[in-house]
């Protein structure tokens, strides 16, 4: 018990807003570290998400799942056309894009002592890679596994709670359910251990979800 509080004490100390973003202690100095550590975010962040994960493990098997199904390049889709086995691989690579990016946000932040801005920009970064892939014809998906994935990163406390729900309501209902009630869970969940602002920032991560699903829809796709 004692080393989770330390190690909550840790995450919460390094996952504040930055005095480096406060205007009245703004010391032009401070941005030499902060800025170049925010643009190694985004641009890594970018390019992880843009890896199309979806569309090379259907290639493999001879299609484009962007031509096919709901015609969205992601984990559903592939476990529609292909079944669970084929879309594991899916479903693990996504995640990872926005674990990596939100790692890779993390380790920018912290070489310039502010870790909660890189983070959040590594994983919004890689959630716009999924959704417009450079890599794949800026042809992408929704962001939802990538954004989850960068979540574990962002607040790995609220995950596990989301994850303990998804394990719960997934075996009470469906695994989609579980899966739904989880990620749209995430934002209520965090507000246990973060501060507002940092919930509100999570918010804006999740409204690229729905600008995809509102894109999806106008362009007659399944949602």
């Amino acid at each position: 018990m004692a080393s989770t509080r330390a190690y909550l004490t840790r995450w919460k100390d390094t996952m504040t807003v930055p005095p480096v973003l406060d205007p009245s202690v703004l010391d032009p100095s401070v941005l030499d570290p902060f800025v170049p550590a925010l643009l190694a975010a985004v641009i890594g962040g970018y390019l992880l998400g843009s890896v199309p994960v979806a569309v090379l493990v259907c290639r493999a098997h001879g299609f484009d799942p962007r031509d096919t199904g709901d015609r969205n390049p992601g984990f559903w889709n592939v476990r529609e056309l292909l079944g669970w086995r084929a879309a594991a691989p899916v479903f693990a690579g996504d995640m990872a894009k926005g674990v990596l990016a939100g790692l890779a946000g993390l380790a920018a932040g912290l070489s310039a002592g502010a870790a909660l801005v890189p983070v959040y920009a590594a994983v919004a970064a890689a959630m716009v890679g999924h959704a417009w892939p450079v890599f794949a014809g800026f042809r992408g998906g929704r962001s939802i596994l990538t954004f989850a994935g960068g979540f574990a990163v962002i607040c790995p406390p609220a995950f596990g709670v989301g994850i303990a729900l998804l394990v719960l309501v997934g075996k009470a209902a469906s695994f989609a359910v579980g899966a739904r009630v989880a990620v749209f869970s995430l934002p209520v969940l965090q507000l246990w251990f973060a501060p507002v602002p940092a919930v509100a920032a999570t918010g804006l991560l999740m409204s690229l979800i729905g600008l995809r699903f509102g894109q999806a829809a106008l362009a007659g796709r399944d949602a």
